[in-house]
C-alpha cells in the first residue's frame, strides 16, 4: 500500500472542489458585484471570499489539534464573530486578484495538509468548545470547516448576485 491515504486524499480533493468553484465564480464577478454586501451577512462579497481564503490555515491547525486527540478550547461563536468582524474592517478594500490568489494558495496548502492525515488521526476525537464540548472527530471537523466553508459562502454569494 502506498503512503497516500485515500480517505484523506478524498477529503482534500473535496476541499479543493469547493475552493476552486469559489475562485472560478469570483473571477467572473464585476467590480460592482465584488463590492456588493452578501445578503444576510453585511460583509461585501470580496471580504467574504478573502475571509474564506484567510481562515484555511486556522481550520487546518484546529484539525491537527483534534488529530492528536487533544481538545479544542476557547474557540466559541463569540470569538469567531469577533475575529470575522476584525477581519472585515482590516480587509474592507480587498483586491480581487490578490484575494483569488490567496484563496488558491491557502486552499492548496490546506488540501496538502489534509492529505497528510492518517486514518487513525481522522478518527481521533476530543471535545470542541465551538460545539459545546461535544467530542468530534478530526474528519468531521475538516468536513464541517475547511471543506464546507467555500461551498457555504459560494451559495450565499450566488444568491446575492442571482447567478
Amino acid at each position: 500500500m502506498s503512503n497516500l491515504n485515500t480517505r484523506a486524499s478524498a477529503l482534500a480533493d473535496r476541499l479543493l472542489l469547493g475552493a476552486n468553484s469559489l475562485a472560478t465564480f469570483a473571477e467572473g464577478l464585476s467590480d460592482l458585484e465584488w463590492n456588493t454586501p452578501v445578503l444576510g451577512d453585511g460583509r461585501t462579497i470580496g471580504v467574504v471570499i478573502h475571509h474564506v481564503a484567510s481562515v484555511y490555515p486556522i481550520e487546518v491547525e484546529l484539525a491537527k489539534i483534534l488529530s492528536n486527540g487533544n481538545p479544542i478550547t476557547e474557540v466559541t461563536k463569540e470569538a469567531i464573530d469577533k475575529m470575522n468582524a476584525e477581519h472585515a474592517i482590516e480587509n474592507n478594500q480587498t483586491d480581487k486578484q490578490k484575494t483569488i490568489k490567496l484563496l488558491k494558495t491557502n486552499s492548496e496548502n490546506a488540501a496538502n495538509a489534509v492529505r497528510g492525515f492518517k486514518d487513525e488521526e481522522l478518527d481521533n476525537s476530543a471535545p470542541v468548545s465551538l460545539y459545546f464540548d461535544a467530542p468530534l472527530t478530526c474528519q468531521f471537523f475538516i468536513e464541517d470547516h475547511a471543506l464546507r466553508h467555500s461551498f457555504h459562502h459560494l451559495y450565499r454569494i450566488q444568491k446575492t448576485v442571482n447567478k
